[in-house]
């Protein structure tokens, strides 16, 4: 009877063993499939906090820049690899396309950017002039005079346009874009020249524009360009393992950001005070966009439940929110696309890196700036300067660097439409750490959302592009076992 009591007991312990284990087993399973998520989120609390911890301590610029190190390395290593990794990904991804159909594509997908980019400058243009946040001025009542520069005109910016997606040196477009300027002539005081001039950055539209016609024609070239798109191909796979290896580092990279700039940034209680209508416009804007416009956008094109779709987005947007870097955020969206939401790859990898002409969030926080300023000053905007500044922006977004603080710096340029002093741009900084993260975010969601609705869009092309596929597979089946026949 004892044995057969003991024999119970033991059966009934292995059952419970047993029962125990698939949970066990599903929980390491989620978090392994999460641990990127976890150890970036882990990084970014742990940044902060010890940021927030050595302020008291006002450290030096050089143990700031020492603790800020990793971070510079990490940054300098993904913009190392994304140019390339951009433009392998368009060349092999546009020649394996049908060119009929990939173009069919191209234009939804740059009609989407151009919409939302035009819906974001006038949702940003309307809370700026609904909330006013630079009216209450807390700068002396005594203004300076603004400078009498000429503006740019509407002509200006589509002219800049133009030579951006027409470079005379491919090469030179890797580094610099063009743009308009007005400089004054030496020996006057208020005689203007126009100019047209260059800046560090590079010109992505006119990148981006050279390789979809590369790898469109070199897909319609047959069997002898096998050769070359199987090169760009290879690159592209070769790059992407790359990429993939280096953002591990990114929890670790990403504390190492966060705590130097945090710990170095001056006066951060007062910098938030005097700028709280700013910042509170700008969030506004930004987040009306990112739980509101955009999800009805995926609810009646996709016609799924938006918010299911973005929450698998997380690692991805935690990483631009930390790193502020568009750019630094690419690889991480391929693999939360491809791995884990399962898009298609034809789509991810043609919307992804032509996304940089996609800043949703640049778009809807240049013109509250500019309008803060102009505020600050007490300019009288005209309709005729909105609309400027409306398609001036517009454009100015699909065409910027994806890089940190991107808007701050079109900020400046755009001072001379208005006639603002430029000094004023400087009060932009202080907040500049908190909104450009944000504002990244909305870049990185607006792709992700892109890529969703392209494919909405384009069922019908992929399916097409799908049986072709197939058919082209079962004829060769075919042809080997009558082969093998004979």
């Amino acid at each position: 009877m004892m044995d057969k009591h003991a024999d119970e007991m033991e059966t009934q312990s292995q059952t419970e063993h047993d029962r125990q284990r698939p949970t066990k087993n599903k929980c390491l399973k989620r978090l392994r499939k999460n641990a990127f998520l976890i150890c970036t989120f882990i990084g970014i609390i742990i940044g902060a906090g010890s940021g927030f911890s050595l302020r008291p301590q006002k450290l030096t610029a050089d143990t700031v820049s020492l603790i800020s190190y990793p971070g510079e390395l990490f940054m300098r290593t993904l913009k190392l690899l994304v140019l390339p990794f951009v433009v392998s990904c368009i060349i092999s991804g546009t020649a394996s396309l049908n060119v009929q159909k990939n173009g069919k594509i191209a234009i939804r997908t740059l009609a989407y950017f151009f919409s939302t980019s035009l819906l974001n400058v006038v949702l940003g243009t309307s809370l700026a002039l609904l909330m006013q946040p630079g009216t209450a001025s807390y700068k002396s009542s005594e203004r300076k005079p603004p400078s009498h520069r000429p503006q740019i005109s509407v002509q200006d910016g589509f002219l800049d346009i133009g030579r951006n997606l027409l470079p005379d040196n491919l090469f030179r477009a890797t580094l610099e874009t063009t743009f308009t300027k007005y400089e004054l002539v030496p020996g006057t005081n208020d005689t203007y020249r126009k100019i047209v001039d260059s800046r560090a950055g590079t010109d992505m539209i006119g990148v981006v524009l050279f390789c979809i016609m590369f790898g469109s024609i070199l897909g319609t070239m047959g069997p002898k360009s096998q050769v070359v798109i199987d090169f760009f191909s290879v690159i592209n796979e070769t790059l992407m393992k790359l990429l993939r290896g280096v953002i591990w580092l990114t929890p670790f990279s990403v504390g190492s950001i966060l705590c130097g700039r945090i710990a170095s940034l001056p006066n951060i209680g007062e910098a938030m005070d005097r700028l709280a209508w700013l910042v509170l416009t700008v969030f506004l804007a930004l987040s009306l966009y990112h739980f509101f416009i955009v999800q009805l956008i995926y609810f009646f094109i996709v016609r799924q439940n938006p918010f299911a779709y973005y929450a698998q987005l997380a690692p991805s947007l935690l990483t631009a929110f930390a790193t502020s870097s568009k750019a630094a955020s690419i690889p991480i969206t391929f693999k939360v696309l491809e791995d884990e939401v399962k898009m298609d790859k034809r789509i991810t990898r043609f919307v992804l890196p032509i996304g940089n002409l996609n800043l949703n969030g640049s778009a809807a926080h240049m013109p509250i700036s500019l309008l803060f300023i102009a505020q600050l000053n007490d300019i009288d905007l005209g309709v005729g300067d909105y609309v400027n500044l409306l398609i001036t922006i517009t454009f100015l977004s699909m065409s910027m660097a994806t890089v940190p603080s991107a808007s701050l710096m079109m900020t400046v340029m755009l001072c001379s439409t208005i006639n603002a002093p430029l000094e004023d741009v400087s009060l932009l900084f202080a907040t500049d750490w908190l909104l450009d993260r944000i504002e990244t975010v909305n870049n990185v969601l607006g792709d992700c959302y892109t890529v969703a609705v392209v494919q909405k869009l384009s069922a019908r092309e992929l399916a097409s592009l799908r049986q072709e596929k197939n058919g082209t597979l079962q004829q060769l089946k075919e042809s080997n076992i009558d082969g093998k026949s004979v």
